[in-house]
């Protein structure tokens, strides 16, 4: 709950600073000179970009979060809680690793299921590949609407 106050008080702040920044870029268009016209335009795709950046980050947050009660309600959460730490409480690299292969050759035998895609997401991120960790989940949540919306599992 500390966390979702944190968010909301956040994207409240930012809303306050899009609509500020909106002021001044109208501010700025309707000043009649033609470099604070081109100014105004700059400062209006500020908060645009802004509201893009805070909309699809929520979502997708929303949507990871979707994915990862479902895998834990269906019981395929990946057990990590027996690998070996690090100091910094981050899972050994060759336990990553290990962990990643096992994983990866479930995902090869069944690419298509959100669940296994899911899971290596999750086994690249513990593994440290942040960019396939993405791009996996990106596809997992593509996965699990696709399945969503036809009715199958």
């Amino acid at each position: 709950m500390k966390i979702v106050a944190t968010v909301a008080f956040l994207v409240v702040a930012l809303i306050f600073y899009f609509l500020w920044l909106g002021r001044i870029a109208v501010e700025l268009l309707t000043s009649g000179d033609i470099a604070a016209i081109g100014l105004g335009i700059g400062v209006l795709i500020l908060p645009l970009l802004g509201v893009w950046m805070v909309v699809s980050t929520i979502r997708s947050a929303l949507d990871h979060q979707r994915l990862a009660r479902r895998v834990h309600e269906e019981g395929l959460e990946l057990d990590v809680d027996d690998l070996p730490r690090r100091p910094s409480g981050r899972i050994e690299r060759a336990a990553a690793d290990e962990l990643f292969l096992t994983v990866k050759q479930e995902w090869e035998a069944d690419p298509d299921n959100w669940r296994v895609s899911y899971r290596l997401a999750r086994a690249y991120d513990y593994a440290g590949d942040r960019a396939r960790a993405r791009n996996t989940m990106r596809r997992a949540v593509e996965l699990e609407r696709h399945e969503r919306d036809s009715g199958t599992r």
